[in-house]
């Protein structure tokens, strides 16, 4: 039986931008409820009892949301007041946690079907893999006859079987640790212990759909997968005249007024307003105090706390970020006239999204004036203010004025 688990929560996903300038990457949410939290869920149904978060970065809206039990899990905070690689992170929990943990970087999906299966290596040292189309962003490693050969730390293009970041470890780890360097980069890799140890590491291909939420358009392929499956649930009040097709979660305090139609899956927090009039489609989450008025389409985006599109707005593939407003007759288009993968510029860098259907990333305190249009693959830092009228394309940093 493993009762133990440790969530590496600390660090600042700063490929997140803008949606981590004032939310921890793993309060992001996904099908309503922060990533972390999904991941608690699952760690409860494989028998999980006691559970240790690293922190660092935005700590304390972590820990407050959390709290001290969250699902019958008794939560204990790890801080990590410095982030000096990722090995150095596992290595907060020595003398901390004893016998077998499960060990999970906070910003992935993951079922308690895969972690189930990791009990079959109880008393192992394991590590997940999965396969992608790209290895560059990730640790691509190499196997044979089921045991770790090589682990390559960020860097090889094309087809790759990757390191999935969920481990099954016990203490032999923390010795591992112990024994590496600096790496190049300056920091104590998790991948480095594990190379030094290699003929320890157990290797198990993950199966079915896994995600790192890298980039802000993963948390909308994430959001798609999670509401395929979504249950029927109503709280909150529906009118007459409303027309509903497929699940939906609708929570209290929350009302869909007349006329409005609703193709599920469409996830409603609480206190939020829907319609008169209004057409949200399938992907749709509400994550608490929206408002979506007359005339309004949203489809597979997410609203982040407070944001608001009332009047007469298209909003497509988009992420809007707390307390944004898009002002009446703004549009987000979310497909190219060429209908090819979208490319956005992001911390000035130019990436291949994968998606051929994105709108925009926008931060928070955004507001947008009538009338304005926004093109596929925009993004938008926090506390931008565009002007009436205004076509707005590319990335654009937090603070500016577009007219």
């Amino acid at each position: 039986m493993i009762e133990n688990a440790l969530i590496l929560a600390a660090g600042k996903g700063s490929r997140m931008w803008p949606l981590t300038k004032n939310i921890p990457k793993p309060l992001l949410p996904i099908c309503g409820l922060p990533i972390i939290e999904r991941q608690i869920q699952e760690l409860r149904k494989v028998g999980v009892k006691k559970l240790y978060i690293l922190i660092g970065y935005q700590m304390k809206e972590l820990s407050d949301y959390l709290g001290k039990t969250k699902f019958g899990i008794d939560i204990k905070y790890i801080i990590q007041e410095e982030q000096k690689g990722t090995g150095h992170a596992v290595n907060q929990a020595k003398n901390i946690i004893q016998g077998n943990f499960y060990c999970i970087n906070g910003d992935l999906i993951v079922d308690s079907e895969n972690l189930e299966r990791l009990k079959e290596k109880e008393n192992d040292l394991t590590m997940m893999v999965t396969n992608v189309k790209d290895g560059s962003n990730f640790g691509v490693i190499e196997s044979m006859n089921g045991r770790l050969v090589s682990i390559n730390e960020k860097g090889i293009s094309g087809k790759s079987t990757i390191n999935a970041g969920i481990f099954l470890f016990n203490e032999k780890i923390f010795d591992a640790i112990d024994n590496i360097e600096k790496s190049i980069r300056g920091e104590y890799e998790l991948t480095d212990a594990l190379q030094d140890i290699s003929n320890d590491i157990h290797i198990l291909e993950y199966q079915g759909f896994w995600k790192d939420i890298g980039a802000p358009w993963d948390l909308i392929t994430a959001n798609e997968k999670y509401m395929h499956n979504l249950k029927n649930q109503i709280k909150g009040t529906i009118e007459d005249n409303v027309v509903i097709k497929g699940n939906i979660h609708l929570e209290e305090n929350s009302v869909i007024k007349s006329g409005t139609y609703i193709e599920g899956g469409v996830w409603i927090g609480k206190d939020c307003t829907v319609g008169p009039n209004s057409y949200l489609r399938e992907g749709t989450v509400l994550c608490g105090k929206n408002k979506v008025g007359a005339s309004t389409e949203i489809k597979n985006s997410i609203l982040m706390n407070g944001a608001k599109a009332p009047h007469h707005n298209y909003v497509g593939d988009s992420i809007i970020g707390e307390n944004s407003n898009i002002g009446s007759g703004t549009k987000i288009a979310n497909l190219r006239l060429d209908k090819k993968e979208i490319i956005v510029v992001h911390k000035g860098v130019k990436i291949n999204t994968g998606r051929k259907k994105l709108g925009a990333i926008i931060g928070s305190n955004v507001n947008t004036g009538i009338n304005a249009s926004i093109n596929a693959g925009t993004i938008l830092g926090n506390n931008v203010k565009i002007g009436p009228n205004s076509l707005v394309s590319g990335t654009y940093e937090s603070q500016s004025t577009i007219i």
